[in-house]
């Protein structure tokens, strides 16, 4: 900073200096903003997960029959059930799967995210308890990409 006499005040390449430093910052910390701005958005997803899970999971542990037609188990919920879920699916086996809303964005309006229950062999589980849930597999139809589900749901 100059001073001449009494004015006092930033030179136009000290403005410029600070400037690009603020947008080279923006550009780096955006994207990270936005991945975990669908990452929070993503955790009512998951969490739609929960009942379904619950009452599966208690099925094959009772040693009850999965349902004989369309994979009615009782948690379904149907269209626009929350901000982020438009409805929750099963399968016969038991695959749960969220169809997903209100992203605003195509990478994820209309797309699914799965958990599915496995035995002990690591396959699905066909009248056996479930010993671990497979979620965000594509495997079982989730068509969004890892890096925006939460790190307990890439595929494992």
């Amino acid at each position: 900073m100059r001073k001449y006499g009494t004015q006092r005040g930033f030179t136009i390449v000290e403005i410029m200096g600070v400037v690009a430093i603020m947008g080279i910052l923006a550009v780096i910390t955006l994207p990270t903003i936005k991945t975990n701005a669908i990452r929070a958005k993503m955790a009512e997803v998951i969490f739609a997960f929960g009942p379904c899970k619950q009452l599966i999971t208690e099925v094959y542990l009772s040693g009850g029959d999965p349902p004989a037609s369309g994979g009615q188990w009782g948690c379904e919920v149907g269209p626009n059930a929350s901000t982020y879920v438009d409805q929750v699916t099963t399968t016969a086996e038991g695959t749960i799967i969220v169809s997903l809303r209100g992203f605003n964005d195509g990478r994820f309006n209309s797309h699914q995210v799965t958990l599915a229950p496995l035995d002990a062999t690591g396959n699905l589980t066909s009248g056996g308890p479930v010993m671990r849930w497979r979620c965000g597999s594509p495997i079982d139809t989730t068509d969004v990409l890892p890096q925006y589900l939460p790190a307990s749901c890439r595929g494992g």
